[in-house]
């Protein structure tokens, strides 16, 4: 319960909004009294659990000083919170539009950097349980990129020949995932990309914080420099990425190849993340919006991987996945 009152969402007319790509369905309410408005968060049922998480995460990071939807009340019995209301001027949409890219990315790079100071990894839910931030793993890498096996694959071939890629594909992944050079001991948003930063007066607010963990420092970074919303220079990307190095603790500047190193890992990882939720996004819940972006994110993919380390994941990927298939964006739901 916040500020004494329990919600209810019969005496209020919600406007629905357009929301994250997840099961969280958002609702803007106005107060006309007070010319503000804010936004109930409502959770499908099985997954009410994670408005506790979503609603700590908040908390966490508005308590180490970083720009965070406050909650204002909640119902979790019923499944739905109500928050703070930040608009919906995102970074992306301001990129979009501005000439100075750059000077925007330098300032989410900062913000970045601050969210990767945060030490603490104690948690705290609205009914007083602490928790402790989950460590990265090799088992977290593989059900993130198992998303690729488990629903892109099925879209563009048979199942016979899904489950022979997965095996020699998982086995290289494997190989590749234990390369990584830096432990897990900094705070990952797991999602910090421009349309999940928001423009508030002449601060950046987070938001869809709720699935952070503690893993490796490249992780945000690769999520925000290869971002497939958003169409960036290779040059602009650069500059991004040496804007962090030069801001970043002085370890990974001395490490700068390791850097790289585990950077185009987790970028390759990610993407093939991305494209697997894509495809899940079409098939399961019907929202076909985000198939065209696929095409891009295999680029990403194709850029990030031309190490030599990447040599047989692009073997396997070139005979199964030819550039044809890489650039279709239409798919057929059965």
């Amino acid at each position: 319960m916040v500020n004494g009152a329990i919600m209810t969402l019969k005496k209020f007319k919600l406007s629905p909004i357009s929301g994250d790509a997840s099961f969280r369905q958002y609702y803007r309410k106005f107060n006309p009294r007070k010319n503000l408005s804010s936004l109930i968060v409502i959770s499908k049922k099985e997954k009410k659990k994670n408005l506790l998480v979503y609603t700590a995460i908040n908390q966490f990071l508005l308590d180490h000083n970083i720009r965070a939807p406050r909650l204002l009340a909640e119902n979790y019995k019923k499944g739905f919170i109500e928050i703070e209301d930040f608009g919906n001027i995102t970074i992306h949409n301001i990129l979009k539009k501005s000439k100075k890219k750059f000077h925007i990315y330098k300032k989410t790079v900062d913000l970045l950097i601050r969210l990767q100071k945060i030490k603490s990894r104690i948690i705290k839910n609205f009914y007083g349980k602490s928790y402790k931030l989950e460590n990265y793993s090799v088992k977290n890498l593989h059900k993130e990129s198992d998303l690729f096996f488990d629903w892109y694959l099925p879209l563009i071939m048979k199942k016979n020949k899904v489950l022979k890629i997965k095996k020699v594909l998982k086995k290289e992944l494997q190989i590749l995932y234990k390369k990584l050079k830096f432990k897990d001991k900094i705070f990952v948003h797991r999602d910090f990309h421009v349309s999940n930063l928001m423009k508030i007066n002449s601060r950046i607010g987070v938001i869809d914080s709720q699935d952070a963990i503690i893993g490796n420092p490249t992780y945000d970074l690769a999520s925000l420099i290869d971002d497939v919303r958003i169409k960036t220079s290779n040059q602009l990307k650069k500059n991004i990425f040496n804007y962090y190095l030069n801001k970043c603790p002085k370890i990974y500047r001395r490490k700068k190849n390791e850097f790289i190193h585990d950077f185009n890992i987790l970028s390759v990882q990610r993407n093939l993340k991305i494209i697997g939720i894509f495809s899940r996004l079409f098939k399961r819940d019907k929202k076909k919006q985000y198939l065209k972006l696929i095409p891009y994110t295999w680029k990403l993919l194709e850029i990030r991987s031309k190490d030599k380390m990447f040599s047989k994941i692009n073997t396997i990927l070139n005979k199964f996945i030819p550039s044809k298939t890489r650039a279709k964006n239409k798919f057929y739901a059965n």
